[in-house]
């Protein structure tokens, strides 16, 4: 979760927390409880740029035997199936 600060706590501590924002550790301005600005270091990815970890969660089911799907097909390819042999 990003952290909050009000404006009085953000100009007090506007170095410490620029400094943190430098490294990567974003954080949100809030006035009267309610964000206004979202503070991120120059070389920090767009929001909307960064990767989701588990955003199909619960929408994609990935077979037990995925890694063995299609097992017998590519070693027929490899091996030759036992059909061709009649």
């Amino acid at each position: 979760m990003m952290e909050t600060v009000n404006i009085h706590e953000a100009k007090t501590n506007l170095s410490r927390l620029l400094e943190k924002a430098a490294r990567g550790e974003p954080f949100i301005i809030a006035k009267a409880g309610r964000p206004i600005a979202r503070v991120t270091g120059i070389g920090a990815p767009e929001p909307s740029a960064t990767r989701r970890l588990g955003f199909l969660q619960n929408e994609v089911k990935v077979p037990d035997d995925f890694d063995r799907m299609g097992e017998q097909e590519i070693s027929d390819l490899f091996e030759g199936s036992d059909d061709s042999a009649s």
